[in-house]
């Protein structure tokens, strides 16, 4: 209960906070928000792809894992996504498909401005990892988003732009009986044109009891550093569950991600 408290008075703290800023001047044209990447590592942001354009999201993990996605542009606030994928699939054994693809949406209420963060809303159903099913569990190792909600708001730090980002969610993932909302928060940060690093941290409240095997209560936190090549390729090396927010897992997990950017 304290902890629906807790979201519950961000949430309010947060829209507080917009519909104050509405009143202030706005921005120059000249000074315009840069583009949020729409996602850090598992986390979403508020940041959306060019109306017209999509994008190819293709992801290594371990165990042989691949997870491949297509994320579409269809307005300048509206973003539509699925996904699929399985593990073994780079492997001599035989492949594990997950039990169905994953689809996202994602509408931005709010844009970004001088003042204001802008705040979106969306439902993710692809979780990470492994893919757990029995009698009595179904579930990915790192469960979806499910519903949420995430305001992000930029940054010029040091001469190179910053995002940071704060959400709550709700995972429809509850077959453990651990189905509270939890919150995450997470930020990226450019050196140049090219190089940037990422960091995010999940508090995991919807996974921090019930299956040991699973979350502990350390939550999880990620970082990765991407590299983009020109306006259209990312090359992405992640370094995730650095909390070690598992039970029997001695090391990091790691994955390789790589993000093709196309227009219609």
């Amino acid at each position: 209960m304290g902890k629906i408290l807790i979201l519950t008075v961000m949430l309010i703290l947060s829209m507080a906070t917009l519909l104050w800023s509405q009143t202030e001047t706005a921005a120059p044209p000249s000074v315009q928000p840069p583009v949020q990447p729409r996602t850090l590592i598992d986390c979403p942001t508020a940041g959306l792809l060019a109306r017209g354009s999509f994008d190819v999201d293709l992801r290594l993990f371990p165990g042989g894992g691949a997870l491949g996605g297509i994320s579409v542009g269809l307005t300048d606030r509206l973003l539509l996504g699925v996904s699929y994928g399985g593990e073994k699939i780079i492997s001599d054994e035989k492949a594990e498909w997950f039990p169905q693809p994953g689809v996202s949406v994602k509408y931005r209420l709010i844009e970004e401005n001088f003042a204001l963060p802008a705040l979106a809303v969306g439902f993710d159903s692809q979780g990470y990892g492994s893919y757990v099913e029995n009698d009595s569990l179904a579930r990915y190792e790192v469960k979806s988003k499910g519903f949420y909600w995430v305001v992000s708001k930029n940054y010029k730090i040091l001469g190179t732009p910053m995002g940071l980002h704060l959400g709550a969610n709700y995972s429809l993932e509850d077959d453990d009986g651990d189905d509270e909302p939890s919150v995450f928060l997470g930020l990226d940060k450019s050196f140049n044109e090219e190089f940037e690093i990422i960091l995010e941290y999940d508090f995991a409240f919807n996974d921090n009891k019930k299956l040991s095997s699973f979350g502990k209560g350390n939550g999880y936190l990620d970082a990765g550093f991407r590299w983009s090549f020109g306006n259209r390729l990312n090359i992405e090396f992640d370094f995730m569950n650095l909390a070690g927010n598992r039970e029997h897992v001695e090391y990091l997990s790691r994955q390789v991600r790589i993000v093709y950017l196309e227009y219609f």
